[in-house]
């Protein structure tokens, strides 16, 4: 059952989210050939440290708990890449999902980023999947069921011959970065029999994180117990915001401060 949130609350929110995009600026400006995945994820968990904020994803359950502040997965990784000593090297992409708590209420966004030149088909691909989320986030207040924002997702992608990662997906988000509904960017089995779906109504705050594969779409985990890579070997992107919907449309709770986005 998904919560409803106050504008107040929704105003608490943004103060993460904020959070969240500067350490996403900050990322930006570190990303070169030569540094390692764990100086960025050092960064940001510093970052988050000055402003009294908890990182959302170290200690996060599992066979091994997520060690890290930052999921970053590096070209065919799809997502909850661990950071450590790998180099990013010229042509890479660098997919950084992070998020944080602040005084209770959580952000959570995640970037694409191109290590200096990278191939034209790869950066289609990033295009595809940032324009895919700010499709989605525009839906909002023109379609009544997440169910329609999803099939005109999916659609999208596979008009541009890429596939849509269907083993994970967006989630409502509020007190804990993981809360209801489910947010898939795919029409499943449950969305078409109702089950799964929900309606877009204002006070709903989800993250909405589209990760498309330039091939398949099947994943599988790495012997780390957390890395998730694309089947085939072929580059995945990911892309996120934290969005609220409000009575006067959607607000991306994890834009910059005059609305800038990715």
């Amino acid at each position: 059952m998904e919560i409803l949130r106050s504008l107040r609350e929704i105003a608490e929110m943004r103060k993460a989210g904020l959070l969240v995009w500067q350490v996403h600026r900050r990322i930006a400006a570190m990303i070169r050939p030569g540094v390692t995945t764990a100086e960025l994820d050092a960064m940001v968990d510093g970052f988050f440290a000055q402003h009294n904020a908890t990182p959302l994803f170290k200690g996060v359950p599992g066979t091994v708990p997520f060690p890290a502040a930052t999921c970053i997965s590096v070209n065919e990784e799809v997502v909850h890449g661990i950071p450590g000593p790998r180099k990013l090297v010229e042509g890479d992409i660098v997919s950084i999902d992070t998020g944080c708590k602040l005084n209770g209420w959580c952000g959570d966004a995640a970037v694409t980023y191109t290590v200096g030149q990278i191939a034209p088909d790869v950066r289609r691909l990033l295009d595809v999947t940032r324009n895919v989320l700010s499709l989605s986030i525009a839906l909002l207040d023109r379609r009544l069921r997440w169910s329609q924002v999803a099939m005109e997702m999916e659609a999208y992608v596979k008009k541009h011959k890429f596939s849509v990662v269907e083993a994970f997906v967006g989630h409502g988000i509020g007190r804990d970065m993981h809360e209801d509904p489910q947010v898939p960017n795919f029409v499943n089995r449950k969305l078409r029999r109702g089950s799964g779906d929900f309606r877009l109504t204002p006070g709903l705050v989800i993250a909405i994180e589209p990760m498309v594969n330039m091939g398949t779409k099947r994943v599988r985990a790495k012997a780390d117990h957390w890395t998730q890579v694309t089947a085939d070997g072929r580059p995945s992107a990911h892309f996120e915001h934290t969005v609220a919907i409000t009575e006067n449309g959607p607000r991306v709770l994890t834009a910059g401060p005059n609305g800038e986005t990715w």
